[in-house]
């Protein structure tokens, strides 16, 4: 593959956002709150300053940052069009916009597009006098294909809101700012080119199964590629996997290529099974043929890499693509791929801008380093990972240091990667280069939580070390899904390199190995042997990457004594002898890791040793008998799990730092803990034996405790108050507890299993499991009154009589399976996250589910005393499961999911998913939800798709969307019950309902031909309602006094109501658009503050009987339509009504007694249509002939005095004329 050229390089630009404006209109104002918003954004702006605008035409300065900037936002207002200057910049815009780098978003300020595109209206007015001016022609060419781009209209956006405009605009230009191609990332300079021919490459289209190998030098940017192609194409393709880092992780162990394949298949087929061996994978991986997959195989060394995980183009389904990325060509060879792609080495052009972006932040070299950026680039010979390297090195150096830096390669010649890399080392401190190689030699590839308790056993600061490596490039944390720290195959042999140069011909001088018996060959006794020279070795980790049989190499009974005493991290997995040698000090240990070792007892014969320094001892899965830990005061964390010979541990009054111990499936009988004041965590979990706990009153801080399995009788926890997890599942002999008096803290309890007769979870107020399955002695359970957290609650085959969960508002799983003397059970009248309820077996006799409108199962099965069930209509909203089998009281029925939506077109009542009712035993007489049918009847709209001969007897409850058979009150229980209602119409209903605050998501609410006389109260905790309707309300007299609360209202429309005024809190709704008062005749005045309805568009006022209007109407500033007609009391109107300038519609008909109108009228640009029939209005303002556009209706003689008189028309016995 071709270097890519200079070409492919992403343009940088001086600016983000160029503002094209014009000052007089928005400079001080919009485009002020424009600017600073997108500074604070970091978006780079130009805006320029009024001092620079002289002259006729747009300076070079202005032309300069036009070019340099990537986006444009032109704001049009009414003046833009008059500004020869804005006009030339506009061209001058559109221009760069037509290119590829450049995109210009409009903003019509106070402007519509059309405005714009045609120069009517007030850009016409603002162009006219350029009519005659030679660029006109080029002007309107501009101002047209601006107009036709997307951009934002501030009245139809955001409803006029200027800050929630500009909040649009800011998002759209971050969102365009991330996903510019290659947005300057370092990574990706030069990759344009290489990108868009492996993509030509795999040739999506086609439908054969497609391999192409990706090869190239180690730090070349194989993986970054593989990683980008497969980022841009993977959203194609049914299934996808990244298989990174093969060679490494196949090589691992013999187990390697087996996890790869588990990892592919998880990702294609999400198979959580495990592959037995590499040839049984190959045969899983055949499974793959049913899904289209995209597979990246990368870094791969072997041709038995390629056989496990992609050996026969046949495992995959036509179309699949798969890369492979190696430095070893012959393996693509082998493996008979076609079509091979070379990554080459940058070229000089890319590798300086690489280099400028590491080292000064931009494209070039600053002033001045030129000549010493282009030594360094030709040093690094093009390789991205060198030149990153450097870059990052010498940047923020001044100019000696760099030259001395370039001296001193060409006084110490690099020949190899590794050695180029090291610059990077020399400029940390000496504790950061400690922690450098000890990842380099040691710890890369391990979890970042293990990395950090590893080098600060070595008394490095663990932490800030790692961030420092990697701001330096010289590590990589991935973070997803788990922390892990790594580091490129060069950088690690590069530190390598260092650390055998540093005594090249004294080992004993190291202080680090790492030996892995895969490379001993068996030689284990001269390689431990090798270790008594090792005076200074502080950190050793043995790790067995084969089944190694250390049988042969227990005949050497002193090959551990070769453990250096300066030791402070000893890791060796699977250690092949009995016990630590007598030789061995250990006085600087601070981590001991031998899990799955022979070890019988710590030291040999039983001794014992002051271990002042360990903090962390893990003998897990060993054969350990028994441990004395009194003289390693400072241990903080022991791990002994799985020890099942362990029956004897001593640690009393000297372990007072420990944090955490772990004990599990020990054959301890009994454990004291001691004085132990800093413990947090206990697990005992599979301790069989375990009949005695001792806890002194110093465990406070304990938080998590595993004592399942054991057989322990009581325990007493009184002293951990800071309990946070209790697990005794299976302590089948415990019958006593105690508890802290106060556990407020205590979020998991599983006492499953135990003999206890009485709980008392009284205090646990912040519980969020509690299971209790299978405590068939439990006669007594105390829960807290309010448990707010509860998330499932089991307490099935209990003695339980009566159970009171209290108030559970987040209770999703209720368990009370088998509970036979169940009689009572009282629920949360409101358990709105409830899903699963299980009461099967028990005596209840009624059961009232309360507001459970997210129920999904409902099993009653065998309730064979049950009699009576309240079941909310909202409890059917997304019931999946009802079971009812051996409820004799009751007809058992099944009831499946079905997805029902209402349509708002017909304003039907919104219910979301219904259920379908299938008749199983005997048929119903009477609706189950409503079997008291004793009030007035009416009825509601509720509209199903369902056919209705589906429910058979159930017809009554559902047939045809009507439920004739409701009643007043339970109405209230029942839809109102549906919190996810969206839309609910009442026709006829006879009085006002009770419960509306239930239906808490409501958004659009209507009430027609009622005999309310006033809307409820609770209507005012609606906060979601946007539409209200009081259509033909005749006996309605208030509205609330709270009106002003429902502050997303957006509609609200009364008719024919008996409404006398209007509550003050109604100027209150800053979001509504529509008020119709239509024909409400006793209303004889309106709120004085009525102009703070400041979105207000559309306010119809037909048929009142005010007098006047109040004067703050005329701060209704986005108003286009006022509806006056037939207010035959109406004496005059607001001199100050010009100010409604946006207003498009002035209905006065039939305003018998008015006879003025103000000569402010003819300001108002914006009007359409004026209606003055039917008025005592005898002339109009002579200035109103120039408002071009508007419709003026009015009788013939009013409109010929006016001047009008061969344009009058007549429609339907109406006179009008259009201006």
């Amino acid at each position: 593959m071709a270097s890519s050229s200079i070409a492919s390089i992403q343009k940088s630009f001086t600016y983000d956002v160029f503002l094209s404006f014009r000052g007089e209109d928005t400079r001080t104002n919009f485009i002020d709150h424009l600017y600073e918003a997108l500074q604070q954004q970091g978006i780079y702006t130009y805006k320029d300053d009024e001092a620079i605008r002289k002259g006729k035409r747009i300076s070079d300065e202005l032309i300069s940052s036009i070019k340099d900037s990537k986006f444009y936002i032109i704001v049009f207002s009414k003046n833009y069009a008059s500004s020869a200057w804005c006009l030339d910049e506009l061209v001058m815009i559109m221009g760069c916009h037509k290119t590829t780098e450049h995109t210009a978003y409009p903003i019509f300020y106070d402007v519509e597009p059309t405005e714009v595109r045609k120069q009517s209206g007030a850009v016409g007015k603002a162009f006219v006098k350029h009519e005659n001016d030679e660029a006109a022609g080029k002007w309107k060419e501009a101002l047209k294909e601006t107009a036709d781009l997307a951009g934002w209209e501030l009245k139809n956006t955001a409803n006029g809101h200027e800050a929630k405009l500009i909040q649009k605009v800011i998002e759209e230009i971050s969102l365009q700012l991330r996903s510019i191609d290659f947005n300057a990332d370092e990574k990706l300079i030069g990759m344009e080119t290489r990108v868009k021919d492996a993509v030509s490459s795999l040739e999506i289209g086609t439908d054969d199964v497609r391999v192409i190998g990706i090869k190239g030098m180690g730090g070349v940017g194989k993986t970054t590629l593989a990683r980008v192609v497969f980022d841009q194409i993977s959203f194609q393709f049914e299934a996808k996997s990244f298989v990174e880092n093969v060679r490494e992780n196949s090589n691992t162990s013999l187990c390697g290529l087996k996890s790869l394949q588990n990892q592919v298949l998880k990702d294609v087929l999400f198979d959580q099974g495990n592959v037995n061996s590499v040839h049984d994978g190959k045969i899983m991986m055949k499974k793959m043929r049913n899904k289209k997959t995209l597979l990246v195989l990368d870094d791969v060394d072997h041709i038995d890499q390629l056989e496990a995980l992609a050996g026969d183009l046949n495992w995959f389904k036509p179309g699949s693509r798969i890369i492979i990325t190696t430095r070893d060509e012959q393996v693509l060879v082998a493996h008979r791929v076609k079509l091979i792609l070379d990554v080459n080495l940058l070229s000089e052009e890319e590798a300086i801008c690489l280099f400028s972006r590491y080292a000064f932040g931009g494209e070039i070299p600053i002033q001045g380093y030129e000549d010493l950026s282009e030594q360094v680039v030709r040093y690094a010979a093009g390789l991205p990972l060198t030149i990153k390297v450097l870059g990052s090195f010498l940047c923020g150096k001044n100019e000696s240091e760099w030259i001395d830096a370039l001296e001193r390669l060409k006084t110490i010649p690099l020949k190899e990667t590794l050695q180029k890399l090291e610059l990077s080392y020399i400029s940390l401190e000496e504790d950061y280069k400690e922690i450098f190689l000890n990842v380099a030699c040691l710890l890369k590839r391990w979890s970042k939580p293990v990395v950090i308790e590893a080098l600060e056993s070595c008394g490095f600061h663990a932490t800030n070390g790692l961030k420092v490596l990697e701001q330096k490039s010289l590590i990589t944390i991935t973070r997803k899904p788990f922390e892990f720290v790594h580091m490129h195959d060069h950088i690690e042999e590069m530190g390598r390199n260092i650390v055998r140069r540093l005594h090249p011909d004294k080992p004993q001088k190291h202080s680090r190995l790492y030996i892995q018996f895969q490379l001993m060959g068996g030689n284990f006794e001269m390689v431990m042997k090798g270790l008594r020279k090792m005076k200074e070795l502080r950190f050793l980790h043995i790790s067995r990457n084969t089944r190694y049989n250390f049988a042969e190499e227990r005949k050497y009974a002193n090959v551990s004594q070769y453990f250096p005493n300066a030791l402070q991290y000893l890791c060796c997995k699977e250690y092949p002898f009995k016990s630590l040698p007598p030789t061995f000090q250990a006085n600087n240990l601070v981590a001991l890791k031998m899990a799955q070792s022979e070890i019988v007892q710590l030291w040999e014969g039983g001794e014992r040793k002051v271990l002042n320094k360990l903090k962390s001892l893990d003998l897990g899965h060993s054969k350990l008998t028994t441990l004395d830990l009194e003289l390693s005061p400072n241990l903080e964390t022991l791990s002994l799990s799985g020890c099942r010979d362990l029956v004897q541990l001593h640690m009393l009054n000297g372990c007072r730092q420990l944090k955490s111990i772990d004990l599990s499936y020990s054959k301890l009988t009994t454990l004291d803990l001691g004085s132990s004041p800093n413990l947090e965590v206990l697990s005992l979990n599979g301790c069989y034996d375990l009949v005695q706990l001792h806890m002194l009153n110093g465990c406070r801080k304990l938080k998590a405790i595993d004592l399942s399995e054991s057989k322990l009788k009581t325990i007493d926890l009184r002293p951990a108050v800071n309990l946070e997890l209790l697990h005794l599942k299976g302590c089948n002999a415990l019958v006593k507890l105690c508890l802290p008096n106060g556990c407020l803290k205590l979020i998991s309890v599983n006492l499953s299993g135990s003999k206890l007769k009485t709980i008392d979870l009284h205090s646990c107020v912040n519980l969020k499991l509690l299971d209790l399955e299978d405590c068939n002695a439990l006669v007594e359970l105390h829960m807290p009154g309010r448990c707010l957290n509860l998330r499932s609650l089991t307490l099935t085959n209990s003695q339980l009589r009566n159970v009171d969960i209290g108030w559970t508002p987040n209770l999703e799983d209720l368990d009370l399976n088998n509970s036979y003397d169940l009689e009572d059970l009282h629920m949360a009248d409101k358990c709105l996250k409830l899903t699963s309820l299980n009461i099967s077996h028990s005596k209840l006799k009624t059961l009232d589910l309360g507001l459970t409108p997210n129920l999904k199962k409902l099993d009653l099965k065998e309730c064979k005393n049950l009699v009576q069930l309240h079941v909310p209509i909202g409890c059917l909203e997304n019931l999946v499961y009802l079971n009812l089998r051996g409820c004799l009281g009751f007809t058992s029925f099944m009831v499946d999911k079905r997805n029902v939506a209402s349509s708002r077109r017909d304003e039907s009542l919104e219910i979301g998913p219904s259920a379908e009712s299938h008749l199983i035993a005997k048929s119903l007489e009477r609706c189950p939800l409503h079997p008291d049918n004793t009030l007035r009847q009416f009825q509601f709209e509720c509209f199903y798709i369902d056919d209705p001969s589906v429910t058979r007897n159930l017809e009554k409850l559902i047939s045809e969307g009507l439920c004739a058979c409701t009643n007043l009150e339970t109405l209230s229980e029942s839809i109102f019950g549906l919190r996810c209602l969206r839309m609910l119409k009442l026709e006829g209903y006879p009085e006002a309902p009770k419960d509306l605050d239930r239906v808490e998501c409501l958004e659009e609410l209507s009430f027609s031909r009622t005999n309310m006389k006033h809307l409820p109260d609770s209507i005012c905790m609606l906060k979601h309602l946007e539409i209200l309707q009081l259509k033909d309300c005749w006996s309605l007299e208030k509205l609330p006094e709270d009106l002003g609360r429902l502050e997303y209202l957006e509609t609200l429309y009364l008719s024919n109501a008996k409404i006398e005024h209007l509550p003050d809190s109604i100027c209150m709704l800053k979001h509504l658009r529509t008020l119709t008062l239509f024909r409400c005749c006793s209303l004889k005045t309106l709120p004085k503050d009525l102009g703070k309805l400041e979105h207000l568009a559309w306010l119809n006022l037909s048929s009142l009987i005010i007098k006047h209007l109040p004067d703050t109407i005329c701060m209704l500033k986005y108003l286009e339509c006022l509806r006056l007609d037939d207010c035959k009391l109406l004496e005059k109107l607001p001199e100050d009504l010009d100010q409604l300038e946006r207003l498009e519609q002035l209905d006065l008909g039939e305003c018998k007694i008015l006879q003025d109108i103000p000569i402010g009228i003819c300001k108002m640009k914006c009007l359409k249509w004026l209606n003055v029939a039917g008025t005592s209005i005898s002339r109009l303002p002579h200035d109103i002939c120039f408002l071009k556009g508007m419709r003026i209706s009015g009788s013939r003689d009013l409109l010929q005095s006016c001047g009008f008189t061969s344009e009058i028309q007549t429609f339907e016995h109406t006179c009008f004329v259009d201006v």
